[in-house]
């Protein structure tokens, strides 16, 4: 049974005979017939009243015409809705992302959001180190990182570059000064983020390399929760720069200088690199490119081949 045995049967019935059906469908008599015998051999009952000449309908005949005409409607919503996505009036957009790189897609789905508002967007929270599973497992399109990830399967586009800043409040001693030397913060009680990462890492080597201790006095769950309590007067912190840029802005707090602390980090978009994107996923693409072609520094669309990629640390 297909679909256009079906057409053909709704035919006979809507036009009252096989002639006339076969006007309809643009189709000779002869073939209108073979689909209706074919179909009821399927079926293994007759659909029309064989005493009939105007497509009167048996029992079964009844009960198919229902079913039907609810899949050829299905047919015509699905044609409609595939016109619809390549039209770009519907779709949706999924992306993973942490707490800090996705304050990297905010103004791009702004952008993406104006010129597409029928598309929908789902941004799910996921730690990094689970992101390219997810990324492999089809179960999002996009996923943003700080690093690149060694699967070749996965294609990843570097589409900015952030820093690393030390931030204290403005009544703290240091808020005066334009730059400290590591050395300096030796007595400083930092706010550290809970969760262990390459970043953290590297703090922890450069502090150890300058002989110069290190004290996380208190870790706090969120980005969100060190900036607060940071600007409470309550600690120092170094966060990615991208973070604290509402705050340094409001003068809620103040960037001092490091010199040994610095520390440049890449975000990166991230997909499957054997796959045909979505609709949505190619115009997201084309903001996204169009967006760093626009800014220009920080902001990238720079492609690396997975060949390049070093070798790193795992990560959260």
């Amino acid at each position: 049974m297909d679909l256009y045995q079906l057409e053909t049967f709704l035919a006979v019935f809507e036009e009252k005979g096989f002639s006339r059906a076969a006007i309809r469908m643009r189709r000779t008599q002869p073939a209108i017939s073979h689909a209706i015998r074919k179909l009821e051999d399927e079926i293994g009952e007759p659909l029309f009243e064989r005493a009939s000449r105007d497509g009167t309908l048996t029992a079964t005949g009844k009960l198919l015409r229902g079913y039907a005409e609810r899949l050829l409607r299905l047919r015509l919503e699905t044609v409609t809705a595939l016109e619809e996505l390549r039209s770009l009036e519907r779709g949706r957009l999924t992306i993973a992302a942490n707490e800090y790189t996705c304050l990297w897609l905010l103004p791009v789905l702004d952008a993406f959001r104006r010129e597409y508002p029928h598309i929908g967007v789902t941004v799910q929270r996921s730690l990094a180190s689970q992101i390219p599973d997810q990324l492999l497992e089809r179960a999002v399109e996009f996923g943003m990182l700080s690093f690149s990830p060694e699967d070749a399967r996965l294609r990843a586009i570097a589409v900015y570059t952030d820093s690393v800043v030390f931030v204290v409040d403005p009544k703290h001693p240091l808020a005066k000064q334009k730059q400290v030397s590591i050395r300096e913060l030796g007595s400083q009680n930092f706010i550290a983020h809970t969760v262990a990462s390459p970043l953290r890492q590297r703090v922890i080597e450069t502090f150890a390399r300058h002989q110069t201790p290190l004290n996380m006095g208190v870790e706090l769950p969120s980005l969100e929760a060190i900036k607060r309590f940071v600007a409470r007067g309550n600690g120092v912190a170094l966060v990615p720069g991208l973070t604290v840029q509402p705050e340094l802005a409001r003068g809620e707090l103040v960037q001092v200088a490091v010199p040994e602390l610095k520390i440049a980090r890449r975000l990166w978009l991230v997909h499957r690199s054997r796959t045909t994107l979505s609709h949505a996923g190619v115009v997201f693409l084309e903001i996204v490119r169009a967006m760093a072609a626009a800014r220009g520094h920080p902001f990238a669309f720079r492609t690396e081949h997975p060949s390049a990629r070093p070798r790193r640390l795992s990560r959260r």
